[in-house]
């Protein structure tokens, strides 16, 4: 439960060690039945409590020597810091398979499970990795293992921009992210294309061109938000490179027996780099003798250093929980990189040329968008007391439909479900009703047709209609109750203009309902437990 009891930091029964955590302990209720016999007597439900009372019972007067002991007690995650108030200069960290990360300011260091935290009292950072304990005192910082052995670390320049964070003016941080995109994208692009070979440039693969040409099929594996831009990778690459390409769940993957292939290339998705089941799907891959390369925004993350390569996003620092600029940061790479599969496997030099243009066009389609907020604003007024939505799409839209249902379950707490529109007679038009709008994403290409047979569907059945399209056409006007009309751009790219409209979506239904946007309840920026 939320309450003040449940709330770090935790202390040992003499209040005089204290822990802060970041994981489960999944061992934890042995131990705590095991401590309560002997006369320990718990304040809180949680399962970080009993680290404390551990530590409690071991200490010897040696509190790095007594967390070194301990930590081989506990089976499951921590990112962990220590303190002891007979020891008020002393700081002891530790971690395992949960972020933590040292940050060096001037004559101060502190820790953390993400560098975000930092903001402007920090210049230079160190990553911490599984099985490394830390100790801070007044002087220096050194970093060991549970074997004792001592390990050197480097550290690293903290990128300008996490240390200069604010809204610049924007009411919130959500929304000040939507309307970096043109910015975030323009990131992500520069430098990747190479303008004199019609095709893209992404050095940090760490692949030669002959291996990219020997792979014969392509994995993503994600979650959530990341999950649906692999989604749209996936179909990218599909089409443009036509090798056969599947998206996983990282929750899912780690369930299977999942046979690896020397001929598949696989990819793990994730903003921070430190989303818990990515990183699990990451290490049981290469376990298997997986090639896995990373798809990141966050430098110096463990998914950027522990897989074989990758590409960096580039979308700068993502404060509001729910993620808008990371998404399309994250097609941007994956367009980029069906685009060099591609020309690697017979595209066309003037496919190549059109889809580069069409992709140095985004920028600026997305800023057009930013113009309708306004519009977008008051549909959302418009539907603001509904409490259930449908999202429809086709093909290469159906992800972004689900990612558009998933901002505005995130966010404004309305339930919102997404379906493949051409699966709508096949149970879901049973929740179809005057109070359930249906958001349509109508691209103007050859599932149009079968995409205006669905509305009909919907209209038919006194369901309110919303539609975002890249055509002014008489046909959906005529069905539609709102209609969100965005720039015209290549078919393997409408998931850049489709996404930006429901995003902004979202980020009013929410606003209207006096929801916490940055902050929803119940859920973290940095998923970094299971």
């Amino acid at each position: 439960g939320v309450t003040n009891e449940n709330s770090h930091p935790h202390c040992d029964p003499t209040c005089k060690i204290s822990i802060v955590h970041n994981g489960i302990i999944e061992n934890y209720f042995e131990i705590k039945q095991r401590l309560m016999d002997a006369g320990n007597k718990f304040t809180s439900e949680t399962d970080s409590e009993v680290i404390a009372h551990l530590i409690s019972e071991n200490f010897d007067g040696d509190l790095l020597a007594t967390v070194r002991r301990v930590l081989p007690m506990l089976r499951g995650t921590y990112g962990l810091i220590v303190m002891h108030s007979d020891f008020p200069d002393l700081i002891i960290g530790a971690r395992n398979g949960s972020p933590l990360v040292l940050g060096i300011g001037n004559e101060e260091m502190f820790l953390a499970s993400d560098v975000i935290a930092f903001g402007p009292y920090v210049q230079k950072i160190v990553y911490l990795n599984d099985g490394e304990i830390i100790k801070i005192d007044q002087n220096d910082f050194s970093v060991t293992n549970v074997q004792r052995a001592t390990i050197k670390k480097e550290t690293q320049d903290l990128e300008s921009d996490v240390a200069d964070i604010s809204k610049n003016g924007f009411e919130h941080f959500m929304l000040k992210e939507i309307y970096e995109q043109p910015e975030s994208i323009k990131r992500g692009l520069a430098g990747r294309i190479n303008f004199a070979e019609y095709t893209g440039k992404l050095g940090g693969l760490n692949m030669r061109d002959a291996e990219l040409d020997a792979i014969k099929s392509v994995v993503i594996v994600a979650s959530g938000t990341s999950y649906y831009a692999g989604s749209v990778g996936a179909r990218m690459i599909s089409d443009m490179a036509r090798i056969p390409t599947s998206t996983e769940m990282a929750s899912e993957l780690i369930a299977k027996n999942i046979i690896v292939s020397p001929d598949t290339l696989y990819f793990v998705v994730s903003q921070s780099g430190e989303t818990a089941d990515t990183l699990f799907a990451m290490r049981e891959l290469k376990r298997k003798g997986a090639r896995v390369l990373g798809i990141c925004n966050a430098v110096g993350s463990t998914i950027a250093r522990e897989s074989d390569g990758g590409v960096y996003i580039h979308s700068g620092p993502e404060i509001a929980v729910a993620s808008t600029k990371a998404f399309t940061s994250q097609i941007t790479a994956f367009a980029i990189l069906a685009l060099i599969m591609g020309r690697g496997r017979g595209m066309s030099i003037a496919d190549g040329d059109r889809l580069i243009k069409y992709l140095a066009a985004i920028p600026n389609a997305v800023e057009h968008i930013l113009t309708l907020d306004k519009l977008i604003c008051n549909i959302a007024k418009k539907y603001s007391s509904c409490k259930n939505f449908l999202f429809m799409g086709r093909g290469i839209c159906h992800p972004v439909a689900m990612e558009g249902a998933l901002k505005l379950k995130e966010i404004s707490y309305i339930h919102a479900e997404a379906v493949a529109a051409g699966e709508l007679k096949h149970g879901v038009i049973a929740l179809v009703n005057p109070d359930t709008p249906s958001l349509f994403l109508v691209p103007d290409d050859e599932l149009r047709g079968k995409n205006i047979s669905s509305m009909k569907e919907v209209h038919a059945r006194g369901g309110k209609i919303i539609v975002v399209t890249d055509i002014d056409d008489p046909e959906i006007n005529a069905i539609a109750d709102d209609v969100i009309i965005v720039p015209k751009t290549d078919r393997e790219l409408t998931p850049f203009t489709f996404v930006v409209p429901m995003q902004l979506f979202a980020y009013h239904m929410a606003n209207i309902l006096g929801r916490e946007i940055d902050q929803p309840r119940n859920l973290a920026k940095s998923v970094t437990v299971e």
